[in-house]
């Protein structure tokens, strides 16, 4: 049976992922392109020039041959086919080249960053590359400039690296050729040339699952829809062995219930039958008749306003954030706020304990990668014109490079936003109106991993506060259901997860997306204190008042002091600061972190899932700067026992007082789908903020100037209207 040709490769999304075309910018990429004269809309400045700091041909040449202009750039095209060609020669690997599971640059000492200058010589370029051999992880630091490797260990304990597209792709064929998922399509009526799988990773429960590298295999129908999600057959798990590439469980529990029909899952805009019932909405998009504000310095340094920032591409973080400064608001000297961030670990379980479901429980940045799941982003859509785009390098199994092209945006945002005002009443003879636009700038990214669809986004406002918000959309994970209408269920009430279509629940669950904050205030001696809310209660006769809120600060000296949940009625805030820098009252230069919407873990900490992501056991960690925890959920994540995490960690209650810290937050959804999710989800977001807390001598905003008419153009609609 000729199994290869069932599987509608189409529709795994998966399958783009891993892009192995050569692929550089055309010239044009970087040009910021405005409206032309001709139409009814404004015309832009072309930012496209010598001294503009966005790419010169120059720098373009210099990224396409290779050569990195920043201790932290990622590595290039030409390096990592350096790594390769090392790698090949290697003793060990001679026989047998391994699969490549990630290959990225390995940083230089944070103290040796610190100290460099632009126009200083590189430090020495090293990869840090995890493979897999006869089954074990192998991790390796590979020297550029020695041409060979300096380190290599094997992991003998619990977890693998992330899984490949090569893992993927044979996982699915062996799931293809099993002759019992083949009968089990057609007896439920889905023709093999419409069948859609997609491999959900296993997590780990137990002793009796490790010794092998497994995955789960599932199968929609995709006949009429792109949707495949939305029509599951249901209680049908393959699980495969992805090293001996065979399948060690089959499951088949669910052939009497319906695969849901395909009417109204198609959500893309050509397959609408009918515009929206609402009144039309006109193209909206902001212009800058001078061209943007921002540049981008050899492909990666952001400058803008008052901000400077290093933003790159990783394979498994997705976008990182390093050595963020800003400008003092009386000296101009620019000063240190952050010196590395980006999401460290997603976990996303499923609240289903079904023998279909249970092992639902994605650990997505470890397991699959967020830069590796990044397709490229829609102009005008994911982002607003003048954006520019920045490309992802990464590497595939075999070792060799391949671009993830428009993988970032950076553009600046102005929604109508407020960044200060004040008004007064002329009863005292002032008759004062001021106001000041807020215009921030964004670093964006969004990684598909599978169903989901997150949106990653790095905000920087001109009052020193940084911004860091995700947004969830994408498709729900369903589970089949016999059941067509809520009058069918019996017990309605005792029903915990809803019916969001015909034959379609919406099974509930998490998101948890904990960052990596490696906050360095005016230097990397920083200390947590905690701000503490308390209620004080007046003595009798002394005020008309009965009580009152009084802040009391606490310095927190130990990891064990510094896990942190957070409470709504017993609140503080949370302030890094450096008691070595003050300002001219005498207070401390710090940051605080300000929660936004957030929601906590509900599983039990003895539950294998949440063993794996003790990590959201709290919303806030502090621990010291290691360089060698990085990752929320350890290195190695992929059927991982929860043996390398924060959690771990931070037992050891080092001391964090006036030391160089690392600040960890996790950020929470709960999802109760409803029918408004289906077929495809409105975007929900949360966000928190990094904001100046006693860091400037006073408003860092106040000489803002006001936007005026005669600095914006006339912009007028084509039907004359207005």
């Amino acid at each position: 049976m000729e199994t290869a040709s069932y599987i509608n490769f189409t529709f795994i999304l998966f399958i783009v992922l891993f892009i192995t075309a050569y692929y550089w910018y055309p010239q044009d990429k970087l040009d910021f392109q405005g409206c032309s004269e001709s139409t009814p809309c404004c015309t832009s400045k072309n930012r496209f020039s010598s001294n503009s700091g966005l790419a010169s041909e120059t720098q373009i040449h210099k990224l396409k041959v290779g050569t990195p202009q920043h201790p932290l750039d990622p590595l290039t095209v030409r390096e990592i086919n350096k790594v390769r060609t090392i790698l090949s020669s290697y003793e060990p690997f001679l026989s047998s080249f391994p699969p490549i599971h990630f290959l990225s640059l390995d940083e230089p000492d944070k103290q040796r960053i610190l100290g460099w200058n632009q126009g200083d010589p590189l430090p020495p370029r090293k990869a840090l590359v995890l493979a897999l051999l006869n089954g074990q992880s192998n991790v390796l630091t590979v020297d550029l400039e020695l041409s060979r490797v300096t380190s290599h260990e094997i992991k003998l304990g619990a977890g693998y690296p992330m899984v490949s597209m090569d893992d993927i792709s044979a996982a699915i064929k062996v799931a293809a050729s099993h002759q019992e998922l083949n009968q089990s399509a057609i007896a439920r009526g889905v023709p093999l040339s419409e069948l859609s799988c997609i491999s959900p990773s296993p997590g780990w429960y137990g002793p009796d699952e490790e010794g092998r590298r497994v995955i789960k295999v599932q199968c929609f129908s995709s006949q009429d829809t792109v949707n495949f999600y939305m029509r599951p057959l249901e209680g049908l798990t393959i699980t495969v062995d992805l090293d001996e590439k065979e399948v060690v469980k089959f499951i088949d529990k669910g052939r009497g219930i319906p695969v849901p029909k395909a009417t109204n899952t198609d959500y893309r805009y050509t397959a609408q039958e009918k515009p929206p019932e609402m009144e039309p909405l006109n193209p909206i998009s902001i212009e800058q008749p001078k061209g943007p504000s921002f540049s981008i310095e050899n492909g990666h340094i952001v400058k803008w306003a008052n901000w400077v920032f290093h933003l790159k591409a990783d394979q498994r973080a997705g976008m990182i954030i390093s050595k963020a400064m800003v400008r003092d608001s009386e000296t101009g000297v620019l000063r240190s706020v952050m010196y590395k961030g980006f999401a460290s670990e997603l976990f996303v379980p499923y609240m289903d304990p079904d023998e279909n479901w249970y092992f639902k429980t994605y650990m997505d940045a470890g397991e699959f990668g967020l830069g590796a799941t990044a397709m490229s982003l829609v102009p005008l859509n994911d982002c607003p014109r003048h954006s520019h785009y920045i490309d992802g390098i990464f590497v595939s199994s075999d070792g060799k490079p391949y671009v993830q092209p428009n993988m970032i945006c950076v553009f600046e945002r102005y929604a109508g936003d407020i960044g200060w005002r004040h008004s007064e009443v002329p009863v005292n003879g002032f008759e004062i109106r001021e106001s000041r636009a807020k215009v921030t700038l964004v670093a964006r990214m969004a990684a598909s991993v599978g169903n989901y669809d997150y949106i990653f986004d790095w905000e920087f406002q001109t009052d020193g506060l940084i911004r860091i918000k995700v947004s969830l959309s994408g498709m729900l994970m369903v589970k089949g259901t016999t059941y067509r209408n809520v009058y069918q269920i019996p017990k309605q009430e005792e029903m915990s997860i809803p019916l969001v279509s015909e034959n379609v629940i919406g099974v509930v669950h998490d998101h948890f997306i904990t960052y990596h904050l490696d906050m360095d205030i005016d230097d990397t001696n920083n200390t947590l204190v905690k701000v503490h809310l308390v209620k004080e209660e007046t003595l009798p006769g002394e005020s008309p008042r009965k009580s009152y809120i009084k802040a009391k600060r606490e310095t927190v000296k130990t990891e064990e002091d510094a896990r942190i949940k957070l409470k709504l009625y017993d609140p503080s805030e949370f302030h890094v600061t450096n008691p070595s820098k003050r300002s001219r009252l005498g207070n401390p230069a710090g940051y605080k972190i300000v929660p936004g919407g957030n929601a906590a873990s509900l599983l039990d900490h003895l539950d294998p899932p949440q063993k794996r992501s003790a990590f959201t056991n709290n919303q806030i960690w502090v621990t010291p700067y290691n360089r060698t925890e990085q990752w929320a959920g350890g290195l190695l994540v992929y059927q991982s026992r929860g043996d390398d995490t924060i959690a771990v960690w931070s037992q050891r209650n080092r001391n964090i007082e006036n030391k160089d810290i690392v600040l960890w937050y996790t950020l929470g959804f709960h999802h109760v789908p409803c029918q408004e999710d289906f077929p495809v989800m409105p975007v929900v977001s949360s966000s928190f903020d990094l904001k100046p807390v006693n860091f400037f001598e006073s408003s860092p905003i106040l000489r803002a100037a006001p936007f005026l008419e005669k600095d914006l153009p006339v912009c007028r609609p084509a039907d004359g209207r207005f």
